[in-house]
């Protein structure tokens, strides 16, 4: 770094004051000095590819090919899911993996095929390996899915992991969605994507890359199938999407392709294939399932980053109460920290916190809190003492504590991946369930660290204990949440073991739905921001995680009213439902905008109360299935090419199709539905799809349509169980699905299903039982009898 580079950095962080700058710059400094000392220089690389095949040696599920530099382990598991793994590498260790690996499916065999080449045919997927590397993943019907050509790997001379490169081929018709959460998808268009939890260090939008929760994981959507390919593999790396092009004419298609570099870390990947459904719920039984969130987190968050005192936490619950606002959670930032010190409250601001919690509870609200995996480096600081004793933190080669800087000043990292660490950071929940908590929100762990130029994490060089295996940053960083979460979930099941734990995430990786959610970082106050916030939720969903959310309203900036009411809509109708805003930006409850805003914020929130019941059953349909919540409109029809590029609607869940209005001064939208009849919820009108509709869309309300036949679960005008039915089209049926908690436990819940059909001129609705069909035990309401 010269003297402009100092000068540049020094004025960035001025804002944080003269002495959290130098701090920053320090850090950079003591970062740098790190890494040079801790990695080995890359130096001279021979380039290796696999060769050409010498032998095979079948086994269960499949077999291994050696070629003459590599072999391939290829094995097609029950589940259906198809592993395949270059030099050596197999299923485990995993961070990804929920315990162990599936079995082998015995009835798939590896069997040769054309040209010196080899095949494995499973019921649901064929699996062809080239003679010289190449693999192919087809339907049972013989259609090429996706083609993987030869690998190539960039070996050290001196020794150390190899880089390596993976380019792959997809049909020309083909979309790509996931890599975790983006910002600029759902569908990702043709560019580079890294992958590499960041911190951008500002509010973010459309087009920024990376973020703070990546993942190697690939949805693949094409008239044939659709198939989910996951490099597990937690490196640096970047994958550069193009997609292909059909010929007009007598002109020839041009595949899509994906080409994956990665820094390091084995080459092995895991393949499903099938439907949308069949393919998520095979990724979520080699995942882990959802965590299933208690019901209170299915409702209205409010949060702020500077409530600044108990008073006014007190203030902001009785604007909601005082104008009869349903509000289930209130979120408090690092301010009520004592010195931004994690674990701590700062006893003059909030003196009487677990009469602040109790109180709140009794009106149904719960406090949850914020949890920075950094800790203040200060003998004498309580958290710090125990780590040290327990020598939890992170060190360098030379075995020295790695200190970075945060909100607190200089400190350190726990090491997530060592379980006796975890056991010990799970512990200390225990001051917050003291203090009344009953949620958590984990934030600044990509890890991030202030430094004032360069990359604001941990230095790379930084040693982790990875299980036992031993590794540095470059393999932790990215599962550093993943293992962040993992502990406080665990942690609050063995201290608090009646309650489900509500823990989410800012970061993470893949398999993090096994302990929780995610919360959609600060995105950008603006239009952009707001249609970002929609892509990250689907994105997520995708990718195995479905409970996530925004910031509505955006973290930084003051947003319109208008805008402010449209995030607010949206909100309503995703899983995590927040107002969240930084400690520079405008207000975020709903009266500080306007009478009129402010009713039509209450008709939202009145209609996510409502509609509970139903979220209350996606989030076990999500735990069963892996289906997410929020769906892509292809989600039942991936053949629908017109709903594969449409971003700006989705499903929520199977039985209702939300279009949000994106953008300023619109009073109308087009819709894009999928098959079947719809009806408008406020008109009742019916709507004939697949096609497109122009439909009212007035700042009091977003269109919302229900699926002919939906029998919807609702919270009814007395608070009970309701059903609400929406009338099948002539000569249909419908039906729908009710999953009633038994509370915030682990009791197992009741399951009921209903059909609806029409009986001359009335719709019933009958329950579903072992002894046949019965009379509902709810109340019923039918809508839409004027217009089926």
């Amino acid at each position: 770094m010269d003297g402009r580079d100092l000068v540049r950095s020094v004025k960035a962080v001025g804002s944080a004051g003269v002495a959290q700058g130098l701090r920053t710059v320090r850090a950079a400094w003591r970062r740098r000095r790190t890494d040079a000392d801790g990695l080995p220089p890359r130096g001279a690389e021979r380039a290796r590819v696999p060769g050409p095949v010498q032998a095979v040696e079948p086994g269960p599920g499949g077999g291994v090919v050696r070629f003459s530099r590599s072999e391939l382990r290829i094995t097609v598991a029950v589940n259906g899911a198809v592993f395949w793994g270059w030099d050596g590498a197999a299923p485990e260790p995993s961070y990804a993996l929920a315990g162990r690996c599936p079995e082998p499916d015995p009835r798939a065999v590896l069997e040769p095929d054309k040209d010196g080449g080899w095949r494995v045919v499973a019921e649901r997927v064929t699996v062809a390996v080239s003679r010289h590397g190449a693999i192919e993943v087809l339907t049972p019907g013989g259609v090429r899915l996706r083609r993987d050509l030869p690998p190539r790997w960039w070996e050290p001379a001196g020794g150390g992991s190899a880089r390596w490169m993976q380019r792959s081929e997809v049909a020309a018709d083909a979309r790509f969605f996931g890599l975790g959460g983006r910002a600029s998808g759902p569908r990702l268009r043709d560019g580079t994507y890294r992958l590499w939890n960041t911190d951008p260090g500002r509010s973010f939008g459309p087009g920024d890359d990376p973020l703070y929760l990546t993942m190697p994981v690939q949805v693949v959507v094409a008239d044939a199938a659709t198939h989910l390919v996951f490099h597990d593999a937690s490196w640096d790396g970047t994958v550069v999407l193009r997609e292909g092009q059909e010929g007009a004419g007598s002109g020839h298609d041009r595949n899509g392709t994906s080409e994956l570099r990665m820094d390091g870390g084995p080459l092995r990947c895991w393949v499903m294939v099938g439907t949308p459904a069949r393919v998520l719920l095979a990724w979520a039984s080699l995942t882990g399932a959802a965590a299933l969130p208690p019901a209170w987190a299915l409702g209205h968050h409010h949060a702020r980053w500077g409530f600044g005192s108990e008073q006014e936490v007190r203030r902001i619950v009785s604007g909601y109460l005082e104008r009869d606002l349903p509000l289930d959670a209130v979120h408090l930032d690092i301010d009520h920290y004592d010195a931004h010190q994690v674990f701590t409250v700062d006893p003059e601001r909030f003196p009487k916190l677990p009469q602040l919690a109790e109180d709140l509870r009794r009106d149904g609200i719960r406090l949850v809190s914020i949890v920075d995996p950094a800790v203040k480096a200060d003998p004498g600081n309580a958290v710090f003492d125990s780590g040290t004793a327990e020598n939890a933190f992170v060190r360098d080669a030379a075995g020295r504590l790695v200190r970075g800087v945060v909100w607190a000043g200089e400190s350190v990292h726990p090491d997530f991946t060592d379980a006796r660490v975890r056991q010990w950071w799970g512990r200390l929940y225990a001051e917050r369930l003291a203090q009344g908590f009953a949620g958590f929100w984990h934030d600044m762990n990509e890890p991030t660290s202030f430094t004032a130029f360069g990359e604001s994490t941990l230095p790379r060089s930084a040693r982790h204990f990875l299980e036992g295996r031993g590794g540095d940053q470059r393999e932790a960083h990215n599962v550093y949440a993943l293992c962040m979460a993992r502990a406080g979930y665990e942690g609050l099941r063995d201290l608090a073991p009646q309650e489900r734990p509500f823990v989410f995430s800012r970061s993470g990786w893949a398999g993090l739905q096994r302990y929780g959610g995610a919360w959609s970082g600060d995105v950008a106050t603006g239009w952009p921001g707001l249609r970002a916030s929609l892509s990250l939720v689907m994105g997520l969903g995708l990718c195995g995680v479905p409970y996530s959310g925004p910031d509505v309203g955006g973290f930084d900036g003051s947003p319109s009213p208008e805008l402010y009411l449209r995030w607010f809509q949206l909100g309503a109708y995703l899983p995590l439902f927040r107002t969240h805003s930084s400690l520079r930006a405008g207000r975020r409850e709903p009266w500080q905008f306007g009478t009129d805003v402010l009713e039509h914020a209450r008709a939202a929130l009145v209609e996510r109360r409502r509609l509970l019941p139903y979220f209350v059953t996606l989030a076990h349909l999500a735990r069963r299935t892996g289906a997410p919540y929020v769906r892509p409109l292809w989600w039942a029809a991936p053949e629908d090419r017109a709903l594969r590029d449409c971003e700006d609607a989705f499903l929520l869940g199977d039985l209702l199709l939300v279009a949000p209005v994106l953008g300023p001064g619109t009073d109308r939208r087009t819709v894009r539905l999928p098959r079947g009849h719809w009806y408008d919820t406020a008109t009742e009108q019916v709507h004939e799809g697949p096609g497109q509709v122009l439909v009212d869309a007035p700042l009091a309300r977003v269109p919302v349509f229900a699926r002919a036949g939906a029998v919807l679960p609702v919270r009814g005008a007395d608070g009970g169980l309701e059903l609400e039915v929406w009338a099948p089209a002539r000569g249909r049926t419908g039906g729908g699905m009710v999953v009633r908690d038994a509370g915030d436990g682990w009791d197992e819940p009741e399951i009921e299903r209903y059909v609806a059909r029409w009986e001359g001129r009335q719709v019933v609705v009958e329950r579903e039982g072992e002894d046949g069909l019965s009379k509902p035990p709810h109340p019923v309401r039918i809508r839409g009898l004027g217009t089926s």
